[in-house]
């Protein structure tokens, strides 16, 4: 009995055809990142292990595939007290990391304010399971050295044309501050050394919601019944909500107890301003309060996208002014945007441009593959697409296939054709 040979877990093969639409996709995505004036650059998928684990990348850390050192004895692995003894290599988990690195390394070749496009394969080892793999692609945008909030504005703008290019229509970019969820926890009672704590649970608003968030705090810690029940208020407003809180002073003011952490309402207020007018049609923005993200790098802007076709954020990213420095002598102002592209790939639904401009030629097998070749080198002068294949007694499985590589059109090739313009041309119906 032949055995079942599958890609690993987690990890994909894909059709020619699901091929070809991740690749229109793409092009899409880098065709509007371009003409917003970002640059695409390229990083190894590799990276130290040491660089990987430096708490740069929260819990993806912990889900990271690492490389065990060249030439280990078993005497060096009886010796080892972690992995970090035995590995100096590992796959890239993320492509935030990456960048900051390759921004570190190549600062001096790079203008003052980078905006770049990242786009690639990164690996995580999750548990599989229906819209999480090991393998996926990543789109990210990135802007280096710029402090105000023109680098918001220009990563929501061109985020948000992608979207509406990819007929994602429904989508709402939610934003938030992480400075104004810590004055936020600050009112209610929280103590600092305990926010990282509060926030994780506060992330988990639409899976367990207002109840089961309350629950969990005062079940953390005795000190947190007081806060958590100062909480639960601004919780309720918010997802009793019919509709998304506007960005502007007004739609904060109904949400947020009065005068908490003004410049930084202030800051949002302006960035709603800013972006709200060049906004396409079909996406929108909103403010959430709870909106918490979970890397624990974010220093300021923060902000999620939600369609409603899925029951998980499509994209997201923030400031994460920090890192950088990580790897200088002085701190670098960054912020980045990534737009989920396994999640938003099931929702487009773009036509193949390609597939009208496809020809499948029938050739019987008396045809000689000479005039065959000759045949298709005319059409692909005249800017056809073109692929030969040989008729068949049943030709509805050539067919079948023929629409699920998306081929419109097909001619049939008689053995004394010689010139193109002979054939006749049928579109291929739909099953």
């Amino acid at each position: 009995m032949a055995q079942q040979v599958n890609a690993p877990r987690g990890m994909r093969d894909f059709l020619p055809a699901q091929k070809a639409k991740r690749e229109r996709v793409l092009a899409i995505i880098r065709e509007v990142y371009a003409a917003h004036g970002f640059d695409e650059i390229e990083t190894p998928v590799i990276e130290d292990y040491a660089r990987l684990h430096a708490g740069l990348g929260g819990d993806n850390e912990k889900l990271s595939f690492s490389i065990l050192k060249r030439a280990l004895q078993p005497a060096d692995f009886a010796a080892a007290s972690d992995a970090a003894e035995l590995c100096d290599l590992g796959l890239r988990f993320d492509l935030t990391v990456p960048l900051a690195r390759y921004y570190a390394t190549n600062r001096a070749q790079l203008p003052s304010v980078f905006r770049a496009v990242h786009i690639g394969p990164v690996w995580r080892a999750e548990r599989p399971q229906k819209g999480r793999y090991r393998q996926f692609v990543q789109a990210d945008i990135d802007i280096i050295g710029e402090a105000g909030p023109l680098a918001e504005a220009e990563l929501i703008t061109a985020t948000s044309t992608v979207l509406h290019r990819l007929g994602l229509a429904g989508c709402v970019i939610r934003i938030n501050d992480r400075r104004l969820l810590l004055a936020l926890l600050g009112y209610c009672g929280f103590p600092e050394s305990a926010a990282e704590q509060v926030l994780i649970t506060i992330d988990k608003l639409d899976k367990i919601g207002v109840a089961g968030v309350i629950a969990e705090l005062t079940e953390s810690a005795a000190e947190f019944a007081a806060p958590a029940a100062k909480l639960r208020p601004l919780l309720q407003a918010v997802t009793e909500q019919q509709t998304a809180i506007e960005l502007s002073a007004a739609g904060i003011a109904a949400v947020l107890p009065a005068d908490l952490a003004p410049e930084v309402v202030a800051d949002l207020v302006a960035l709603g301003e800013m972006v709200l007018p060049g906004l396409p049609s079909g996406v929108k923005i909103a403010f959430d309060p709870t909106l918490v993200r979970g890397m624990g790098y974010y220093t300021g802007t923060i902000f999620e996208i939600a369609h409603p076709a899925s029951g998980s954020s499509v994209g997201g990213g923030g400031r994460y002014d920090g890192m950088i420095g990580r790897f200088l002598s002085e701190s670098v102002p960054a912020v980045g945007f990534s737009i989920g592209f396994e999640r938003i790939i099931d929702l487009v639904a773009l036509p193949d441009a390609a597939a009208d401009n496809t020809v499948a030629l029938i050739a019987d097998k008396e045809c000689a593959v000479r005039d065959l070749l000759a045949l298709k080198q005319q059409l692909l002068t005249a800017g056809k697409t073109v692929r030969i294949v040989w008729r068949q007694k049943n030709m509805k499985p050539l067919f079948a296939q023929l629409r699920a590589d998306g081929v419109t059109t097909v001619a049939s090739v008689q053995p004394e054709m010689r010139d193109s313009a002979e054939l006749n041309y049928r579109e291929l119906a739909a099953s």
